[in-house]
């Protein structure tokens, strides 16, 4: 199993959404913001963690619009001077989660003044058709704009950018969790291993991987959108 980048055909499908009940584009409307996701990182007890920017506007005008939603935890990652990071813990509810359990990666998640949009892509080896109609007939608020296919799909994290951090922002702990998973396959789409698998080979309960491997996550997201 590998972390390096995989090229091969995949279909890219954009779906649109008006204002909706949806944190990212109801936030999005109310603060008259662009809120957009950073990373979109799978949990080993089957949440998400989502990482989004949110840009014009202050935090702490958002955390509260999220937090209404049922099934969302929210917390601010770091504060900018017209924004902040914010990650979304979700169990349910979420298109771009529902996108991933379906079988898409989900590449730009963007709520912009009340207007949202989710491009994903699909591997080749999947049923596209079957995908899209799943997610169009269980999320009436969207609505498919585009699909096209193109050679290209990518690790939820590369390596170059994994290693550029490693060192420096990461304790040796996390270091040691974090670089065995992403060598076993955890970051790989699709997954590679299981969070219970990485922790067996590091002879550590499940729990003790979990803990260490969302800390890593949140420092390493961190890291990644201040060198942009």
């Amino acid at each position: 199993m590998s972390g390096g980048t995989k090229r091969e055909d995949v279909l890219e499908v954009e779906f649109r959404f008006g204002e909706s009940a949806y944190p990212f584009v109801r936030a999005s409307a109310a603060a008259d913001c662009t809120l957009e996701l950073a990373e979109l990182l799978p949990r080993s007890d089957g949440e998400y963690a989502e990482y989004f920017n949110v840009i014009d506007a202050r935090p702490e005008e958002i955390e509260p619009l999220a937090a209404e939603h049922e099934g969302t935890e929210v917390s601010v990652i770091e504060t900018y001077a017209d924004g902040g990071l914010f990650e979304f813990v979700v169990s349910h509810g979420c298109p771009a989660r529902r996108l991933a359990e379906l079988g898409a990666l989900p590449r730009t998640v963007r709520g912009t003044n009340g207007r949202g949009s989710i491009v994903a892509e699909i591997p080749s080896e999947a049923d596209a058709p079957a995908i899209v109609a799943t997610f169009l007939e269980e999320t009436p608020e969207a609505t498919l704009r585009s699909k096209r296919s193109k050679a290209s799909m990518m690790p939820l994290l590369s390596r170059g950018t994994l290693h550029r951090t490693l060192a420096e922002r990461l304790t040796d702990r996390q270091r040691e969790v974090l670089r065995t998973a992403f060598e076993a396959g955890y970051y790989d789409w699709p997954r590679g291993c299981t969070g219970e698998e990485v922790a067996a080979e590091l002879d550590i309960a499940s729990a003790t991987f979990s803990e260490h491997v969302h800390a890593a996550e949140r420092t390493l997201i961190a890291s990644m959108l201040n060198e942009r």
